[in-house]
C-alpha cells in the first residue's frame, strides 16, 4: 500500500537520517583513535630513519665535480626545497631570434691576426673560405688597401650567403679599421628599379665607384680592380652575357678578335684628339661584323655585347685602359668617377634592411646615426 503523501496544512513527519548521521560520525572517530595508537610505533621509527645519516654511495670519477656544478631540475617560479633566502621569480623570458634576418644568411666575426683567408676558412671551412674571401675582399678594397693596411687585432663582422654553382653573396662587412682608426660598414640593398642589389655605406652611398663614361650601364659587380693585389691589368665587370658595351671614349676601332684562346671576342679601340689611349675589352660574346678595324666610333656608342668567351670563368667584362706607350692606367684613376647615392624615397627601407643585417652582429651599434 503506498505511503500516503501528507496535505496542506498537516506537521511533516520526522525523518530518521539525523540519527543515523550521528552515528557514522562516532563510529568514525572511535575508528581513527583505534588506527592512529597502533600506528604510532611505526611513524617513530620512520621519523629516526629520516634523521639517521644516508650510507654512503660509490661515485665515479669527475661525477662528484659534474654534480656539485650541475643544479637539481626545477619548475620554472618555484624554489629549490630547503632555502629560505630563494626568491619566487618568473621564468626567463626566450632569447628573441632574429626572425627577421634574410633566409640562409650566416654572420661571423673575427680578429685579424694573420692571413685573412686563413682566418676565414678557420670560420667557415675549406669548402667556402677561399671563395668567400675574395667576395669580401671585392668590399675592402674601396675602404683599404688588402693586405697591406690591414692591421693586427683589427675586427672583421661579415654576413653572408652560400649559393650552390655561385660564389657566395656577401650581404653585409664591417670592417674595424686600426690604421683607418675608424669604422667601415656596407650592407646590402636592391633599389627600386634596378636590376641588381648592391652595398651601401649607412649613408645610403654606394660602396663602389663607377666610372661616369663606363663601357657597361648596368652589371652586377666590379670583380677585379688594379688595386685589388691580384696584379690583374683591367677591370673586370660581373654581368650577364648580352650586356650592351659601349665605347668609352671617340676613338677608331685598331683590332678585332685576336688570339681568340685567350681574349675570347675582343675589340681595342684607339682614342681620338691626341691623347693616344688605348682600351680594349675582351671576352665578348660577340662583335657586330659592321664593326671593323679603322672604323670610327663615339663615345657612348654600342660597340658589342659582353660574354664569357676565351679564357673565362664566368660572364664578365674585362676593360682595359692602357697609355700611348702601352703602359697599364687604372680606370679609376685615368676617368671621371662618381658615387650613387639612394634616393629619398629609398633611405627608410634602406634602414630597415640595414638594421635586420646589423642585428646580426648583436653589437647594438646600428651605423647611419649621422646621416
Amino acid at each position: 500500500m503506498p505511503t500516503a503523501m501528507p496535505t496542506l496544512g498537516e506537521p511533516p513527519k520526522s525523518s530518521p537520517l539525523p540519527g543515523v548521521i550521528i552515528s557514522a560520525l562516532v563510529a568514525g572517530l572511535v575508528g581513527g583513535g583505534i588506527y592512529w595508537w597502533k600506528t604510532a610505533p611505526a611513524r617513530e621509527a620512520a621519523a629516526q630513519a629520516v634523521q639517521a645519516p644516508a650510507a654512503p654511495v660509490a661515485v665515479a670519477p669527475g661525477a662528484e665535480m659534474a654534480a656539485a656544478v650541475a643544479p637539481a631540475a626545477a619548475l620554472p617560479g618555484v624554489a629549490p626545497a630547503g632555502n629560505a633566502q630563494a626568491v619566487l621569480t618568473p621564468p626567463a623570458a626566450a632569447p628573441a631570434l632574429a626572425s627577421d634576418a634574410p633566409a640562409g644568411v650566416k654572420s661571423f666575426e673575427i680578429q685579424i691576426h694573420g692571413a685573412l683567408e686563413q682566418a676565414i676558412v678557420g670560420q667557415v671551412g675549406k669548402s667556402v673560405g677561399p671563395a668567400l674571401t675574395q667576395v669580401v675582399n671585392r668590399a675592402l678594397v674601396w675602404w683599404v688597401s688588402v693586405p697591406g693596411d690591414l692591421r693586427k687585432n683589427d675586427t672583421l663582422w661579415v654576413a653572408y650567403e652560400e649559393r650552390p654553382n655561385q660564389e657566395p653573396l656577401v650581404h653585409a662587412v664591417r670592417l674595424v679599421s686600426g690604421k683607418a682608426a675608424k669604422t667601415f660598414e656596407a650592407y646590402r640593398y636592391k633599389a627600386n628599379g634596378d636590376m641588381f642589389s648592391r652595398l651601401y655605406e649607412p649613408n645610403g652611398q654606394e660602396l663602389e665607384e663607377r666610372l661616369v663614361d663606363a663601357p657597361l650601364d648596368t652589371y652586377e659587380q666590379v670583380t677585379s680592380l688594379l688595386r685589388d693585389g691580384r696584379r690583374h691589368k683591367g677591370v673586370d665587370f660581373k654581368t650577364p652575357i648580352g650586356t650592351p658595351v659601349k665605347a668609352t671614349f671617340d676613338g677608331v676601332i685598331a683590332r678585332k678578335t685576336w688570339n681568340f684562346r685567350g681574349n675570347g671576342n675582343s675589340l681595342e679601340v684607339v682614342e681620338s684628339g691626341g691623347k693616344g689611349r688605348h682600351a680594349l675589352f675582351l671576352h665578348l660574346s660577340e662583335v657586330p661584323g659592321s664593326v671593323q678595324p679603322g672604323q670610327r666610333v663615339k663615345r657612348g656608342q654600342v660597340i658589342a655585347r659582353s660574354g664569357n668567351t676565351g679564357h673565362s670563368f664566368a660572364p664578365h667584362l674585362h676593360y682595359q685602359l692602357m697609355s700611348a706607350s702601352g703602359a697599364v692606367l687604372d680606370p679609376f684613376d685615368s676617368h671621371p668617377t662618381e658615387r650613387v647615392t639612394l634616393a629619398q624615397t629609398e633611405l627608410l627601407h634602406f634602414d630597415q634592411e640595414m638594421k635586420k643585417l646589423a642585428a646580426m652582429a648583436g653589437s647594438g651599434q646600428l651605423a647611419g646615426a649621422g646621416r
